[in-house]
């Protein structure tokens, strides 16, 4: 190496003399191989430093003129460090600028350093390239995704391609062959690869399907039965879909799972500004009487908000108020009484929405007695807010229900059971 390496350039020959000095000084022999290594570790140094140093200046001036004009762009830039991630480009490009000086007649060590070199810059640029990338997708998603659409999954595709190319590169200098020559070998190994990335590229397929079909954002409530699922969507990458539960348990979806079966999206419902209320409680079918003008008359008593309606259909001579929205009910029974007040009641309720179907309803009487249905719709989706104001309706109806001389139903019912006092009912004798 020290008759290989010797430089025959002014910069070369001028480093030489300078070490040729330093080993005069220090009463050392001149050893040509001492000289040649001293000499290489010079120009590497030097290279180094001198990237360093442009990368350094560099990196300065520029994050110093975004300051300076205090753009939101710039200050993005700055924040997600897109500028020195980038400059990690400028020290190979130095050393494969000086490297040739230390080994210019060298040519085959110069050759393996450059490849050495060479794959080096195409690392930083990946790191470049993948920075500029990220750049784009969180200036869009926090500006322009205004429907949140699930892209994180372009992004991580973007960063794959972009190794991808840069490994197959690194592959072709390394080898020093073509990259087409590198890729028409690599296709023996299709099937192989397939097998390797299925589940990246059938979450890339699946990831453009949630996102085409707006099927799926950030921050929608899902439940998927079959996974366990059933909370808000935090991420959506290549690969996985976060769910955090309502319990704050994590729970972590392929995204080709949400596409090959069903799940539930409530976004529908928080868009829609109100949330259903759909739930029945059971009434005792012996507490269900006709009512004569009397018995109306004392319950309207208790009930003053109820005169009006009662007034109305008996002026009009009819047995139900379908023509007297948005009340449906009638005077002939106590239970028909008890519907015409429940319609009232949620017709004035403050968190219950009159702009959206509202019903009283019977349903088929079963084993339980006769079920009594309120359907209506919210103003509060929030699960806290709804829960409260459904509660607060089941309660006044189990409050009001003894008024109207209705029983809920229990099972058993105490109401229907008498205790005999330790007696037989055939003989009054004692057991």
């Amino acid at each position: 190496m020290s008759f290989t390496v010797i430089p025959t350039h002014k910069l070369g020959l001028w480093l030489i003399a300078f070490i040729d000095s330093i080993l005069d000084k220090l009463g050392l022999e001149h050893e040509k191989t001492v000289e040649t290594i001293i000499y290489i570790v010079m120009i590497v140094a030097v290279a180094i430093f001198i990237g360093w140093l442009t990368r350094r200046l560099i990196l300065f001036l520029t994050q110093k003129m975004v300051a300076l004009y205090h753009t939101d762009i710039g200050d993005e830039l700055l924040s997600q460090q897109v500028f020195t991630k980038c400059s990690h480009i400028i020290p190979p490009l130095v050393l494969l600028g000086l490297v040739p000086l230390a080994f210019e007649t060298d040519t085959k060590t110069l050759g393996a350093i450059e490849n050495i070199v060479i794959i080096y810059f195409l690392i930083t640029l990946g790191i470049g390239i993948n920075a500029v990338l990220t750049f784009l997708w969180v200036h869009f998603d926090t500006h322009d995704n205004e429907n949140k659409h699930p892209l994180r999954g372009l992004l991580n595709t973007g960063h794959g391609i972009v190794w991808l190319i840069i490994a197959l590169i690194s592959l072709s200098v390394l080898l020093g062959k073509s990259p087409t020559t590198v890729m028409a070998g690599l296709g023996v190994f299709a099937t192989a690869l397939m097998l390797i990335f299925k589940d990246p590229i059938l979450g890339f397929v699946a990831g453009i399907q949630l996102s085409q079909n707006d099927m799926l954002r950030v921050g929608d409530w899902i439940a998927v039965t079959s996974a366990g699922a059933n909370g808000i969507v935090e991420d959506v990458s290549l690969t996985v879909v976060k769910v955090r539960n309502w319990d704050n348990t994590l729970i972590m979806l392929p995204p080709y799972t949400l596409v090959s079966t069903s799940f539930q999206n409530w976004r529908g419902m928080f868009e829609s500004g109100t949330r259903q209320i759909a739930r029945a409680v059971y009434l005792d079918n012996a507490s269900i009487v006709s009512l004569d003008s009397d018995a109306v008359d004392n319950i309207v008593a208790k009930v003053p908000s109820l005169k009006d309606f009662v007034d109305r259909l008996r002026a009009k001579g009819i047995e139900y108020s379908s023509e007297i929205a948005p009340v449906n009910g009638s005077i002939e029974t106590n239970l028909g009484l008890f519907r015409a007040y429940l319609g009232q009641y949620l017709h004035n309720h403050p968190e219950i929405s009159t702009e959206k179907f509202m019903m009283v309803r019977l349903q088929a009487s079963g084993s339980f007695g006769t079920p009594l249905q309120i359907f209506c719709y919210c103003k509060l989706t929030k699960w806290t807010g709804y829960e409260a104001v459904q509660s607060e309706i089941f309660e006044h109806i189990a409050a009001m229900a003894p008024v109207f001389g209705l029983t809920i139903f229990n099972n058993p019912d105490r109401n229907s059971f008498t205790v005999n006092d330790g007696k037989l009912p055939e003989t009054g004798q004692s057991k």
